[in-house]
């Protein structure tokens, strides 16, 4: 793997000067030293922080007749053009090659499907932002904003900011809740993720990382940092276990340690320090899989925690359930895709007016989808319903999944409940938490289903407070 690739671009658009890896390319594609760059990846980045004036972050994907070709690409804009570093330079055969050489396998970034993924400096501006229509980003917008406009941090029950601390030891970092500022999933919570950046010389550059949305299988809660619980409070028993105290200890001590070992184990699985193994990048993907699901789980139980204060509260607002369920439809489209599940979500011009909180209900529709495309079966449908009478809007979310018993149904909303599934994904607690947050709102969740039939979850809200 080369270290580095350097290039300059002048405010013309012409390549004026390059490394030898990279003018061979250019004079594969057919232009020379001083033409236009015939590079269709390059030329449209360097315009863009060329036009913009602003440093700018991309993976690159390039070809020629042998290898394929991918690097981490930096576009940085000065008073002459723009100078061009391409680090993670990686080959590999293509696919009609016929050079036998052996080449180590191009690294991927673990992005999560429906994630923003963003880049920033060592300002925190940030330098790349890209993420699916649903998000209602713009890329062009945001470059050399600083990431506090994007992404309201959140800290953890012992105050502490993930981030922030990383910044500060130039490491990666995983497990820093955020809420999304801006756009039109404004509100919405998120998991933010990254690599720490470094250049030739290993000094620290940024970050480049992911923002998930929380909510496959797991609804995300205000993080607040615990008030001592007033003695005579009733508490909430796991046997003789008190669950509150359980899951704030449990989340102080495990979600940092287990944050660096998926982190770590993600920089291994995606070879971005170098090629190592198949079977070895396997189980470090196998190792980040596991880390997930019990960080998954440590979230379950402080959102637990959260849903069963005494004095937990959710705000009173106008909500559409069918623009709603149109976003959480554009949030999981690529969890869909994943197993071919398409998402028959309500049309542009369909309304249903309820009163709740929007990031609430957008986190029960996240469960409510999320669930059908996790236990539906591959290569069929998933339909988001919304309507209305005189008092209640409800939104309905339909599978083709196995069906639920009657008996089944009446454990569901029940804490810890899988209903014998032995799968890694899921704690038992999304949908006792959705109910907790729907009847918060004065509302609730039912289900229509029997064996062999699919299951239909109908979220019910008051049209109006009171």
């Amino acid at each position: 793997m080369i270290n580095a690739v350097r290039a300059r671009v002048n405010a013309e658009g012409r390549l004026v000067s390059a490394d030898a890896q990279l003018l061979e390319l250019q004079e594969q594609a057919g232009g020379t030293l001083g033409g236009p760059i015939a590079l269709p990846a390059l030329a449209r980045l360097a315009r863009l922080a060329n036009r913009l004036e602003t440093p700018i972050e991309r993976q690159v994907l390039m070809a020629d007749e042998r290898y394929e070709i991918s690097a981490h690409g930096r576009f940085l804009p000065d008073s002459d053009g723009v100078r061009i570093e391409l680090v993670d330079w990686t080959a590999h055969d293509a696919p009609d090659a016929s050079h036998s050489d052996p080449l180590p396998p191009l690294p991927k970034r673990i992005i999560p499907p429906g994630a923003i993924s963003w880049a920033c400096d060592i300002r925190l501006r940030l330098v790349m932002v890209e993420a699916d229509a649903a998000w209602g980003l713009s890329d062009q917008i945001w470059m050399g904003r600083s990431m506090s406009e994007l992404f309201h941090l959140l800290p953890d029950n012992d105050g502490s900011f993930p981030l922030l601390t990383a910044l500060a030891e130039q490491a990666d970092f995983i497990g820093q809740r955020a809420r999304v500022a801006l756009g039109l999933a404004d509100g919405t919570v998120v998991m933010l993720k990254a690599n720490a950046m470094h250049d030739d010389g290993e000094i620290f550059t940024g970050f480049y990382g992911s923002a998930a949305p929380v909510g496959f299988g797991q609804l995300p809660v205000d993080v607040a940092v615990p008030q001592p619980a007033d003695a005579n409070e009733p508490t909430n028993l796991l046997g003789n276990i008190d669950v509150r105290s359980f899951a704030l200890r449990i989340d102080g001590a495990m979600r940092r340690p287990l944050g660096r070992i998926i982190a770590n184990a993600e920089t291994i699985a995606g070879q971005l320090q170098g090629p190592i193994r198949a079977d070895y990048a396997r189980y470090a993907s196998d190792i980040a899989l596991a880390g997930r699901h019990l960080l998954d789980l440590v979230d379950d139980l402080a959102d637990l925690q959260a849903v069963e204060r005494e004095n937990f509260t959710i705000a009173s607002e106008r909500v559409d359930l069918a623009d709603v369920g149109r976003r959480a439809a554009g949030l999981l489209a690529m969890k869909a895709k994943e197993r071919l599940i398409r998402i028959d979500a309500p049309g542009a011009d369909e309304s249903a007016l309820a009163t709740g909180e929007f990031r609430r209900v957008l986190q029960i529709l996240l469960n409510l989808v999320g669930n059908a495309i996790r236990y539906g079966p591959e290569d069929s449908m998933v339909w988001i319903r919304v309507d209305t009478d005189d008092l209640w809007a409800t939104v309905t979310v339909a599978d083709q999944g196995p069906g639920i018993s009657g008996e089944d149904q009446a454990r569901l909303f029940t804490k810890f409940e899988r209903l014998g599934r032995n799968d890694a994904g899921g704690s038992g607690l999304g949908l006792y938490i959705s109910r907790r947050l729907a009847r918060a709102m004065h509302g609730d969740i039912s289900i229509d289903s029997a064996p062999g039939q699919g299951a239909r979850f109908t979220l019910r809200l008051p049209k109006r407070a009171g």
